[in-house]
């Protein structure tokens, strides 16, 4: 845990205003942390900016961020098994990944959720058809106040899984009333706020890499 520690001390170099995000910003990663090592995943929503942050980070989870992952050897072995050459490309070219689903992403069920049933709660659906008691769900909202990510968090809770936010330093109420860990960036204007939410997902990414497939892995 101390040698990943060092992603969130070069995170807050290069962006000091995340200094006071310190702790929360551990806290947050600690929860995933605990999930995955637990055979958990993370289900991630968010609106507009936040539904691409969704999809962004789950795509730096599923394959390689910086770090080779190359897949298990008695994997490699079965895949060579079931076919001498296609397995063989295959084996030297599948990623071992973090299960993460964006929950922004399955446009069919969406949109026939909320043809047939109702618009806010688009995310909790997907929260109670994916979601399992030690599961994260990560809830991306600029305001802290987005209804239909607020529904999925309270979806979550009733599941068991543990609830993140990452958010602004909004006054009160909102997702925050649902969450274990919850990061308030400090800024107002959304496009500032999504600015600095980046960084941090990705220093998350790159810790839960460090810890799973690098040198944390390895000792």
């Amino acid at each position: 845990m101390t040698g990943i520690m060092r992603h969130v001390d070069t995170l807050i170099a290069r962006y000091s205003v995340l200094a006071e995000c310190r702790e929360s910003i551990i806290d947050a990663y600690t929860i995933m942390e605990t999930s995955y090592t637990n055979g958990g995943k993370l289900l991630i929503a968010g609106n507009g900016g936040s539904a691409a942050d969704s999809e962004h980070m789950a795509g730096e989870l599923m394959k390689r961020f910086r770090l080779p992952r190359p897949v298990p050897a008695d994997f490699a072995a079965r895949l060579i098994e079931t076919d001498p050459t296609l397995g063989a490309d295959l084996a030297g070219k599948l990623e071992r990944g973090l299960t993460a689903i964006p929950l922004v992403a399955h446009e069919a069920l969406s949109t026939a959720y909320i043809n047939d049933v109702d618009g806010l709660g688009v995310f909790a659906q997907q929260v109670y058809g994916f979601g399992r008691k030690g599961d994260v769900f990560l809830g991306i909202t600029t305001s802290g106040k987005s209804r239909n990510v607020i529904l999925a968090a309270i979806t979550a809770r009733a599941l068991g899984m543990k609830v993140v936010a990452l958010t602004s330093n909004f006054t009160g109420g909102g997702i925050g009333d649902y969450t274990d860990a919850i990061v308030r960036v400090p800024a107002t204007e959304t496009y500032i706020i999504q600015e600095l939410h980046l960084p941090i997902y990705h220093c998350w990414c790159q810790m839960l890499e460090d810890k799973f497939f690098g040198r944390e892995a390895a000792e």
